[in-house]
Formats: C-alpha cells, structure tokens, sequence
C-alpha cells in the first residue's frame, strides 16, 4: 500500500500523457486505448476499465 496519496497518484499521472484543455485522456496501460471508463471500486475507490480490451486497474 502507498505510503501517501501523492504516491497513489502517481501511478495515474504515469497513464495519463495527453492534455485536452482542462481534461486529460486516460490510455489503457495495457493496450494503449484511449477507451478508457471511469468507475467505483469495490471500497468506494475509484477504479478504471479499458472498455476496447476489458483491462481494468486502480
């Protein structure tokens, strides 16, 4: 587990690498996809989901 939430976020600065004005793409880290759905984790976390190859991270 991280030590802090700036090493949990930074992990998902490592995916996200475009910026669109204010909003910023996610790609799948597996696939590379930009299809990429934001959803709620098991313990009320938020969690990802590659919706072209079925991947899914946090």
């Amino acid at each position: 587990m991280p030590a802090s939430i700036l090493e949990e976020a930074g992990g998902l600065f490592e995916v996200a690498d475009i910026q669109v004005g204010d909003a910023t793409l996610l790609h799948c880290p597996s696939c590379g996809s930009a299809h990429v759905a934001q959803v709620l984790g098991d313990n009320g976390g938020v969690s990802y989901v590659c919706t072209a190859c079925g991947h899914s991270w946090s």
